[in-house]
């Protein structure tokens, strides 16, 4: 695929993407997708190739995923005690977009590459919580708590945010999908369907834990500073909004209560912004690879 093959963008949408890429990283070139050997491990008629590919809605899903997962001893004391979160708490996001992104997207041999990228990091994340308890970023029941906390937040958010009417059994099929992910990276008994999510989620409530530490880290995430004065209000409603896109218990955890004109508000602002970024990303990482899996199609 020549670079010429790439749509142009016109001033304002290339705007948007500048923004885009200081929000998310990323850069938009089609570099790595002409190299692409195969469809990856889903292709483009998965379920998550629809659910990964709208950023307004990956982005709330994604930082209400991470409140969720910080409830957890062991995921917290991971960031506690292996990241400089305080201070970069945006580099977390981007490295999580690329790595979903490349995990989706990617060839079978570039979303493995991620894969091993963030085991060998693993290997390395482990100690003890605070009552003795030993922890270890690569034990399998915490690997299936991150995954779970964030894939069930994805598709709330692509539900609330792009289609309401996605079927039933696609929804179980995106969590049969994203199953093969976790596993990969060393999760083991990882639910598959909406309904073994609910009850893996109604399980793990009593483990859960909320205490200064995860007051501290929750801060970090939501004081993060706009990377610019434009971006600024995308970020407030995507923190609003992922606050409201809780389950009504991890909130009420974390002591969010919105009142209900700020809920709407965000709601709303959060749509509006969903299709301006649909607008403006013509060649964003699904675009991209959909042009690509067509490519290979061709050649086939």
């Amino acid at each position: 695929m020549t670079d010429a093959a790439a749509p142009r963008l016109d001033p304002v949408r290339h705007a948007v993407v500048l923004q885009v890429r200081k929000l998310v990283g990323g850069t938009g070139d089609d570099s790595v997708e002409r190299n692409r050997k195969d469809v990856g491990f889903f292709g483009p008629d998965s379920a998550c190739w629809k659910v990964h590919g709208d950023l307004a809605s990956m982005m709330v899903g994604g930082t209400a995923a991470l409140m969720m997962q910080m409830l957890h001893p062991g995921a917290l004391a991971g960031v506690w005690d292996h990241s400089n979160f305080r201070h970069d708490m945006s580099g977390r996001l981007k490295r999580t977009a690329r790595f979903i992104a490349g995990t989706t997207y990617g060839d079978v041999a570039e979303a493995q590459g991620f894969i091993d990228q963030v085991r060998t990091i693993h290997a390395r994340v482990a100690g003890t919580l605070p009552d003795g308890t030993p922890y270890s970023a690569d034990d399998p029941d915490l690997l299936t708590w991150v995954h779970v906390a964030e894939m069930s937040s994805f598709l709330a958010a692509y539900l609330r945010y792009v289609d309401p009417t996605f079927p039933a059994a696609d929804q179980d099929r995106y969590f049969h999908e994203t199953a093969e992910i976790a596993r990969r990276l060393g999760a083991q008994d990882v639910p598959e369907s909406r309904a073994e999510v609910a009850g893996y989620l109604r399980a793990m409530r009593p483990k859960l834990r909320y205490d200064h530490r995860t007051r501290e880290v929750a801060a970090a995430l939501l004081g993060e500073r706009p990377p610019s004065r434009a971006a600024a209000p995308a970020m407030a409603l995507t923190f609003d909004a992922a606050k409201d896109l809780l389950p009504d218990w991890a909130a009420t955890m974390h002591g969010f209560r919105l009142p209900p004109g700020r809920r709407t508000a965000a709601r709303l602002g959060v749509k509006a912004l969903g299709r301006g970024l649909r607008w403006a990303l013509v060649n964003s990482a699904e675009a991209r690879a959909r042009r690509r899996a067509a490519e290979l199609e061709a050649q086939a």
